[in-house]
Order: structure tokens, then C-alpha cells, then sequence
């Protein structure tokens, strides 16, 4: 293969990793690039987890033998079945060297496990690149060719190495990208979503309810109490309050499948949900006033739930689902309700949450003059 060539298959490579959108998206591209550059038939990308002590393909990409998923759930490989991803690396650090990738064919004589893998698989050959990051073995890239097909070679080998390099500083750029996706949407202090996060979600949520009807639930918290905390025992431990509350909402939120439990800012949280039914999102609502109840210096939450389950009118935009989650919020919050205040469920929620524009803004809710709350149905 002529240098021109590989020049290609390595631009080629870098240009599919960095147009994937997803870990999988980025794990198929970097298999079948590196397939294509080394002219294989088949690609395997495996990440070394030492908390578990087993290599764990993320990828089969190509000819796949019978049995063998694209995105496998659950095939791990205990490491000491394949020494040379932890002992030969180093032994080649410590003389100096570099970690370079080497061949292995069906006909080899000593039966290591990939040896047996390749006969088991009716595959010829292989050549494995170790995936090195930040200094360290982070997994291999594995390509494989047919009985039928001309063995790897050194250069092959060299070659393998060059792309598993090119690998590795896509998964770096990818490491780095999602530690910034994280902290664009994550809150610092509980480790919960923010809002941004929120609107993101919400948004999207809207679009499957008008596709499908999917029931979308948001549920608006405002931890009760926080001021005084903080007045008091000083800010550390209204931080820790807010922490535990935190912890506490997202346990709650974990009897919801695919819940998104989020800090707004402030004493406010909030948990949306696609797919429960409304029912089942008031349920976890009630015991999360419960157990919010319960915290040491707290005082409660106040909660409203606003969900598309519940006859609350039509929904135009995501921010009207925010408006009546606030508007029962607020509800709760005037009425001292030691339980949640649904949207839907009486008919002031849903006049306050649609009151003219200069007093249903979100946070606007507790400026408004307290309006007697009716009792909910059982």
C-alpha cells in the first residue's frame, strides 16, 4: 500500500471520527476507518477496564462472525487472557521503546487467546494496536483479515500502530468535548442537571408529545426553609442542605424511568419525565414531600406537577408546561401544602398559570396576591 495511500486512509479516519454525534457513532468510525487503512474485513475497538480486570469491546465493525453484536452489551475479555495489553506495553516503556502493534495468525503455534479467537471465528490473521492516552494502555484497536486473504505484515503493523495514534488523540478531543458538555449542563454544587439541561430536554420532550402523544410531566420544587438555614448556620450548611436534597430528589426521580432531575438555580429543582403516566409522577411527588419532610434543618419542599396526562388545556410551547409546574409551586408554596398541587386537577393552577403577561412570568408566581386554594380531589 503506497504511501499516497495511507496518507487518505488516515485523513479519511480523522474525518469520520470527528463527524460522529455519539460515542457509538465515534466507535463505528474509528473501527471501520482503521478496517479500510489496513485493508481488513473485520475491526474490533475494546476499552481496558482495570476497576474490572477485562478488556470490554465497544464495537464489532465489518464482517461480523455468527454471535457477534455491532454494540455488545457484555463481551469482556479477563486481561489475563491477554497479558500483552498490560505486561508487554510496559516491559517496551520500560526498555525505551513504544507500544507497538503486532500480528497474529490462525496458524500461529502457541494458542493464545486471540489465536484461538481467530480459528473460532474463521478469520486468518490479526493485527492489534494498543490505544494509548494520556500516558497509559486505554484499550486496542483489533483488525482482522480472512483465511483467504495475505497475512499482515510488519509494515502493516507499523501502520496499525500510526492509526491506533490517530485513535487515540480522537478519543482525547472526544473526552475533552463531553467534560464540556457536562459542565454546560450539569449544576456544580448537587451534581444534578441545570437549566439549561432542562430546556434542552424539555423542548424535546414537547416535540415527541406532539409526534406521539407521550405524556410529558414536570414537577417544580422550592426548597422551603433555605433562607433561615443560611441566616443561621451560615451558607456551608444551607449548601449541604441543598445537596441532600438534591440526593434526595434523585432518588425519588429513579422510580421514573429516564426522569431528569435538574437544580433551576436557587432553592428551586425540578424533575421532568417522559412516558409515566401523570398519576404515577404525582405518586413520586407525594413521596418526595415526604422524605423532604424529613431533612434535618429543612422545612419541606413545596411542589407543583403540571402534565400533559392531566386536562391542562392545549400545549403550545414547553415554556406553558413551565408556567403551570411554577403556578402549582406557587400554590403549594402559599398554602403551605404539605403535598403537591396538580395542574389540571382544579382550575386555579391553571388561571394563574394563563393570567395576563405581566404576572405569570416564571418567578413572578409569589408576587402575585395569595389566592385561597380549593381542595384537591382524593
Amino acid at each position: 500500500m503506497g504511501e499516497d495511500v495511507r496518507l487518505r486512509a488516515v485523513v479519511a479516519l480523522a474525518q469520520g471520527m470527528a463527524a460522529a454525534h455519539t460515542p457509538r457513532e465515534f466507535w463505528r468510525a474509528a473501527a471501520l476507518g482503521s478496517c479500510e487503512g489496513l485493508d481488513g474485513t473485520f475491526a474490533a475497538l475494546s476499552v481496558w477496564e482495570r476497576d474490572h480486570g477485562r478488556l470490554k469491546v465497544l464495537v464489532n465493525a465489518g464482517e461480523r462472525a455468527v454471535g457477534e453484536e455491532e454494540f455488545p452489551d457484555s463481551e469482556t475479555y479477563p486481561v489475563h487472557q491477554f497479558p500483552e495489553i498490560t505486561e508487554f506495553l510496559h516491559e517496551q516503556w520500560a526498555g525505551g521503546g513504544e507500544p507497538d502493534a503486532w500480528v497474529e495468525t490462525a496458524d500461529d503455534r502457541v494458542p493464545t487467546g486471540r489465536v484461538t479467537g481467530l480459528r473460532r471465528r474463521g478469520r486468518g490473521c490479526c493485527v492489534v494496536a494498543p490505544i494509548v492516552l494520556h500516558g497509559r494502555a486505554w484499550g486496542e484497536l483489533y483488525v482482522a483479515r480472512p483465511p483467504e486473504a495475505k497475512p499482515f505484515t510488519r509494515a502493516d503493523a507499523d501502520f496499525a500502530t500510526v492509526l491506533a495514534a490517530v485513535v487515540a488523540a480522537g478519543i482525547a478531543q472526544a473526552e475533552r468535548l463531553e467534560e464540556v458538555r457536562k459542565l454546560a449542563f450539569t449544576d456544580p454544587l448537587t451534581g444534578l442537571a441545570n437549566r439549561r439541561a432542562v430546556d434542552t430536554r424539555l423542548d424535546e420532550a414537547i416535540e415527541r408529545y406532539r409526534v406521539d402523544g407521550s405524556v410529558v410531566s414536570l414537577m417544580v420544587c422550592d426548597l422551603n426553609g433555605l433562607k433561615r438555614v443560611n441566616d443561621t448556620h451560615g451558607h456551608a450548611v444551607g449548601d449541604r442542605l441543598l445537596e441532600r436534597f438534591g440526593s434526595v430528589l434523585s432518588r425519588c426521580g429513579a422510580r421514573l424511568p429516564g426522569a431528569l432531575a435538574a437544580r433551576l438555580g436557587g432553592d428551586e429543582f425540578c424533575l421532568l419525565t417522559v412516558g409515566p403516566t401523570a398519576d404515577e409522577v404525582v405518586a413520586v411527588a407525594e413521596e418526595l414531600c415526604v422524605r423532604a419532610a424529613e431533612l434535618e434543618l429543612g422545612e419541606g419542599v413545596a411542589c407543583g406537577v403540571a402534565s400533559t396526562g392531566d386536562p391542562i388545556g392545549p400545549l403550545r410551547s414547553a415554556r406553558r408546561l413551565f408556567r403551570l409546574a411554577d403556578a402549582a409551586q406557587y400554590q403549594a408554596k402559599a398554602a403551605r401544602s404539605a403535598k403537591p398541587v396538580v395542574a389540571g386537577r382544579d382550575g386555579t393552577v391553571i388561571r394563574l398559570a394563563d393570567a395576563p403577561p405581566g404576572a405569570r412570568d416564571r418567578r413572578r408566581f409569589r408576587d402575585a396576591p395569595p389566592v385561597e386554594l380549593p381542595p384537591q380531589e382524593p
